[in-house]
């Protein structure tokens, strides 16, 4: 998957809202089978609201999420009523019809006077500044019809400006109204640089503190100050005034992560981040990420598509103390007993009076400059806090993986290449036949994975592409965009899998029939900036910008490049784009450091004709020295276990030493994976991973 710096959300369609008989109908047979169960009658009020907001969470993969409703033990009657009544409370999807006739941004418009501003930010956010967020918090893709996991909108009086990069340039003009809407690649001119254009003296801009960070707000005030206009902070966005269907917030079931995938306890962790506080002197640091609630607490959720997280804050002391603030419906008692009485949960509404409280100590608090909402900020400020901006304390020591972690991820890695290797076999007979599909293909592929032991769910959703398609670098095939899979046409898939012990991400470009010769060369060049990340040796305290060239070097020799960043981190059954760590031309600071582990994905994307990418998840290990060295010295260690399609390489333009890492990355592939799957798919890995 595409790193995020340079990343995915569900296209929505129109539909009838939930049937009030049948919610009511499910309620009613559910309150009397736990009336009769447990002695007496549910609130029903409280009862609907509960199960709504779990409604509003990913499909279930198992039933957890019961437990929030009903302890076991469970009657089958039970569990039909419950499952009943889940499947009568989930929300429809977002309807877009009034993004694309304009009726939503008018609407908007009509509001800016009497909130005494020009013009509002819409960014695609939430609170927690996630690259998944929970339907409630659509509120992008409400207004503008426009569903990428990164943008952020500028609406003014006469004008409504869309800015995405360029990932989403292509998916954007297919999205929105662009007789309403112009689409601005960042990669050309910044939002700041455009608010420095448009913008007049005296202008006031509004925006919901709640969705920007602290960082960003810092450069919009500047940018205003420049020219004389003013950022104003609004009590919340405008779209949660217009959007009346508006879901509920979620309520997916928060479970321990237990130590035996995690290789530390909670505990430990948060010692290490009280001692990071310690020695900047600050007296307690907010968490906004929830990523980062994850690992601290060893903790999972299911809150937002494809990521296992429950959406909260924690206020973490250097004394010691440790609040969470999440809502407690979504507590399974196993998360109750797990956190245990060192740790503090409080319902989201009570973070204010906290962060009142720690403003009075007048001690400095740790935010993170570009994860923190700016609410935050501003209510310590007001109470009288100093504020002490950085990174995040949690990231790093995230990104560095335990020893526990590393063999999860080999584990999963191994079980995904399986998956992975029984799907190629599948399509190389499928494929040429032409009776499937982009939709098709992706569903036979998750069904592989969800065979498979420990498996959560997809990582992101899959990119299916065929064809031209393959050249939308996030393209996502939906019922009016699927194509055929035809002779003589290339096929990307991007997927990965959450496993309970390890998050895998995974691309291949296969061909259907014969490739062109430009697509054989094409591809040889993306492969040799795969092979030259993979194989490459550095220091200590090397960045992923350092490194990026790599990947590049040989397109460029023929006078090719791709607009993304060539890796992203990845987490331990959690974020599929995880930082600090990347591998990109933005300028990063973050040394890469053993543990980390990184995806490995140079790309070719024709437009209107086809897409490559060969991407493998890698791990950053200590090198063999070489007789003579001074330095220490890193390398990678591949952790994705498939076949490259060696019908698409040309060996005359790769090297001897590419191709022997080919030859021995397939050897590999093949000695491991090949116990793992079937004779039919063992027969086809012999050949798919033959020496060139």
């Amino acid at each position: 998957m595409t790193p995020q710096s340079q990343s995915k959300s569900r296209a929505r369609s129109p539909s009838s809202p939930p049937d009030t008989r049948r919610v009511d109908d499910a309620i009613a047979t559910l309150s009397e089978l736990m009336a009769r169960a447990w002695h007496g009658p549910p609130n029903r009020q409280d009862l609907r609201a509960l199960i709504a907001g779990i409604s509003t969470t990913p499909p279930p993969v198992d039933h957890a999420w019961m437990d929030l409703v009903a302890v076991p033990p469970r009657s089958p009657d039970m569990v039909e009523a419950l499952d009943a009544a889940r499947a009568a409370l989930t929300p429809p999807p977002l309807t877009l019809d009034g993004a694309r006739d304009g009726s939503r941004l008018g609407a908007l418009r009509a509001m800016l006077d009497g909130l005494n501003v020009c013009g509002v930010m819409v960014p695609r956010a939430d609170a927690h500044q996630g690259e998944f967020v929970a339907a409630n918090a659509e509120r992008l893709a409400w207004l503008s019809g426009f569903t990428g996991s990164a943008g952020v909108a500028v609406v003014l009086k006469d004008r409504a400006a869309l800015f995405v990069d360029g990932r989403y340039t292509l998916q954007a003009s297919e999205q929105i109204n662009t007789s309403l809407w112009e689409i601005v690649p960042t990669t050309r001119v910044s939002v700041g640089d455009w608010l420095e254009r448009t913008l007049k003296y005296g202008d006031r801009l509004g925006y919901d503190p709640w969705l920007h960070t602290v960082g960003e707000i810092d450069r919009r005030t500047a940018v205003c100050r420049r020219i004389g206009a003013r950022l104003v902070a609004l009590s919340a966005s405008p779209i949660d005034t217009l959007w009346t269907d508006r879901p509920p917030a979620p309520l997916g079931p928060v479970v321990p992560h237990p130590e035996s995938y995690t290789g530390r306890a909670s505990e430990a962790k948060r010692e290490d981040i009280r001692s990071t506080l310690r020695a900047r002197g600050c007296a307690a640091t907010v968490i906004t990420d929830p990523a980062a609630l994850a690992w601290l607490f060893n903790i999972r959720g299911s809150d937002v598509p494809f990521t296992p997280l429950a959406l909260g804050f924690a206020i973490l002391c250097e004394n010691g103390r440790a609040t969470l603030f999440m809502d407690n419906r979504k507590m399974t008692p196993a998360a109750r007993a797990h956190l245990g009485p060192h740790v503090a949960v409080q319902a989201p509404g009570a973070l204010g009076a906290a962060l009142d409280a720690l403003g009075k100590d007048e001690r400095p608090v740790l935010l993170s400059r570009d994860g923190c909402a700016q609410w935050i900020r501003a209510r310590l400020s007001n109470a009288g806090a100093k504020i002490e901006l950085g990174d995040d304390p949690v990231a790093l020591p995230r990104a560095r993986k335990t020893a526990v972690e590393i063999d999860g991820a080999r584990a999963a890695h191994r079980r995904d290449g399986a998956a992975l290797c029984r799907f190629l076999c599948w399509l190389d007979q499928e494929g040429p036949r032409g009776t499937q599909t982009e939709l098709s293909a992706a569903e036979r592929l998750r069904a592989f994975r969800a065979e498979g032991d420990l498996y959560r769910g997809p990582s992101f959703e899959t990119i299916s592409a065929a064809g031209p398609n393959g050249a939308i670098v996030h393209y996502h095939a939906r019922p009016e965009t699927d194509r055929r899979l035809e002779p003589d046409t290339l096929y990307l898939v991007d997927s990965g899998a959450q496993y309970r012990d390890g998050t895998t991400d995974v691309t291949r470009t296969v061909v259907i029939g014969q490739p062109t010769a430009e697509q054989i060369r094409r591809f040889t060049r993306v492969l040799q900036g795969h092979i030259a990340l993979a194989t490459a040796v550095f220091p200590p305290d090397t960045t992923g910008t350092h490194l990026d060239i790599l990947t590049r070097r040989a397109l460029w020799r023929d006078g090719l490049d791709f607009d993304h960043g060539a890796g992203h981190g990845v987490g331990s059954h959690l974020g599929v784009h995880e930082g600090p760590q990347r591998i990109a031309r933005r300028p990063s600071s973050v040394g890469l450091e053993p543990g980390m582990v990184l995806s490995n994905e140079p790309g070719y994307y024709k437009a209107g004709a086809y897409g490559i990418r060969i991407e493998n998840l890698v791990l950053v290990s200590t090198a063999a020295a070489p007789e003579g060295a001074e330095i220490a010295l890193l390398g990678f260690e591949t952790l994705t276990l498939a076949p490259i399609d060696r019908r698409l390489m040309d060996t005359g333009v790769l090297s001897s030493e590419e191709r022997a890492w080919v030859d021995a990355y397939h050897a590999r592939v093949r000695d491991e994976i090949s116990p793992l799957v079937d004779h039919e798919t063992q027969v086809w890995l012999t050949g798919a991973t033959r020496p060139l």
